[in-house]
């Protein structure tokens, strides 16, 4: 007799349903698990041998074959545990076959038949979903994996509460969702003192999801203005909640199974590998470009990162997602992120303080900033320079906006993009338009185009800054509440995309 269970195999955030096929057959005792599993699953025999030991289950004297169907499809992960033990508890016809047709399942057994959290119980709903069938998982798992509400989701604490659900000696009721955390402000934008206009570019990026850089001696509050971002961004929305939180769950980020509805910000050192900024390693996890997916990606020190992750940031900007290639893996995940970068203007960082400056001035700024290919400046629609604030100026009263205000207009901006692009579901912020939809929506007055074509001309501006400028004029157009681009708008979004320093 072949008995079957289901499961699944993460690709990316995908997850493919996987047939657990088992088979006990006459023949020298021997429990081998055949279809390209890993180290994990293969020392699952182990733990399902243990586990079912544990409920004074004795296995026979046979030969015990576990097949992951399709065979040719890696498979990773302790969760194949929980298939495992079922498909071979139905082979012992303890489990009837019905009771487990219908069932996508996914848990680590304990040696004592205890069911231990997995990664990906999100991903694996979906595809639950999908196939129509429920999905069977740990307790600690459920909350996270009932926020798809189009599957039946049952969680246990022990494999003999799955036999005596299955049995139905005990049945167990469906899984709740998690909690949905509020978003939490952090530091607010009116504690930072001056620097008026980076705290406009920061809010222009923030309603657009519009890349930035800013440059500034060391001091100058670049880090500080970067850490208030998320205060004066929206929550997310649900999609785009369900979208980050399956990558959470691949990464184990998802707290007693809540979503967070605060968006992310990620800010890696400057030492990070290639594989952790982009993604990659022996399983192609996601990297820092995907957990900021809807988020914000802060990379303090920019021109220290080495220069072969800088330049692989470039793709991922304009297409919004990542293909990661490796010798045992080929897997894609979304990257919509809000790239902020900060940098000194030279290695010694004084450039513009004739006191405190090297010796090598201006020779060192050319270097230190040349670090950061053409390209890929190119692709930061917003550059400011950030100055110093003379410590004379630190014992003034606190002045500005806070970031509650700066909040309101940047979701009043983002809600009338959200109407504007509501036909085109891959769209979202104006960052994303491009081709026919950018010359209907983002073509300004007779004013602003002249503008526009005498500094394209005088500066020699690209075909992706001449737009980059375009969509930032219609960010600053939606905050201002105007349907048409005007001269003023231009203007302003020159003034951010040359500059000097940059």
């Amino acid at each position: 007799m072949v008995a079957q269970a289901y499961s699944v195999a993460f690709q990316g955030i995908d997850a493919k349903l996987v047939e657990v096929q088992c088979a006990v057959v006459p023949g020298l005792p021997a429990f081998s698990i055949v279809g390209l599993p890993d180290k994990a699953i293969s020392e699952a025999r182990d733990r399902v041998r243990s586990a079912l030991s544990a409920m004074a289950i004795a296995l026979p004297s046979k030969r015990i074959t576990v097949n992951l169907s399709p065979a040719d499809l890696p498979k990773e992960g302790s969760h194949f545990d929980l298939p495992i033990a079922l498909a071979l508890l139905v082979a012992l016809q303890i489990l009837p076959a019905d009771a487990v047709e219908d069932i996508v399942a996914l848990g680590e057994l304990s040696l004592d038949a205890t069911l231990v959290p997995v990664i990906g119980a999100l991903p694996a709903a979906l595809t639950a979903a999908e196939e129509d069938r429920t999905l069977l998982c740990p307790r600690a798992s459920g909350a996270e994996a009932a926020w798809v509400s189009a599957t039946r989701v049952i969680a246990a604490d022990s494999l003999g509460e799955v036999v005596r659900h299955l049995t139905g000696q005990r049945p167990l009721d469906p899984a709740e969702p998690g909690e949905v955390s509020q978003t939490a402000f952090g530091p607010d934008l009116k504690e930072v003192k001056g620097q008026e206009r980076a705290k406009r570019a920061l809010e222009i990026a923030a309603a657009g999801r519009h890349h930035l850089i800013m440059v500034g001696t060391p001091g100058s509050g670049k880090s500080m203005l970067a850490a208030r971002i998320p205060g004066i961004l929206p929550p997310l929305t649900p999609g785009e909640a369900l979208e980050t939180s399956m990558i959470q769950s691949l990464c184990g980020m998802l707290d007693a199974g809540g979503i967070n509805r605060a968006r992310p910000f990620r800010d890696p050192h400057h030492t990070a590998s290639m594989a952790a900024i982009v993604g990659g390693g022996r399983n192609a996890r996601p990297g820092e470009i995907s957990l900021a997916h809807n988020g914000v990606l802060f990379m303090d020190e920019f021109p220290e990162f080495p220069r072969s992750v800088l330049e692989t940031l470039r793709q991922p900007i304009e297409t919004g997602e990542v293909i990661v290639s490796r010798a045992n893996a080929h897997v894609k995940y979304p990257c919509k992120f809000m790239l902020v970068a900060a940098a000194n203007p030279c290695k010694c960082g004084y450039l513009s303080d004739p006191e405190r400056a090297c010796s090598r001035v201006p020779q060192c700024g050319e270097d230190y900033l040349g670090r950061i290919s053409g390209p890929l400046m190119d692709r930061f629609d917003l550059r400011v320079e950030v100055p110093p604030v003379r410590f004379t100026d630190l014992d003034l009263p606190a002045n500005g906006e806070s970031s509650a205000t700066v909040a309101a207009r940047v979701k009043a901006a983002r809600e009338t993009q959200a109407q504007r692009y509501a036909d085109h579901p891959t769209i979202r912020q104006n960052a994303d338009i491009q081709g026919d939809l950018l010359e209907s929506v983002a073509t300004p007055d007779a004013e602003g185009r002249a503008l526009l074509t005498r500094i394209a001309e005088r500066f020699g501006l690209s075909a992706r800054g001449y737009h980059r400028v375009l969509r930032t004029a219609r960010t600053i157009a939606d905050l201002a509440q105007e349907p048409e681009i005007q001269r003023d708008h231009v203007a302003e979004a020159i003034s951010f995309r040359l500059s000097t320093k940059t």
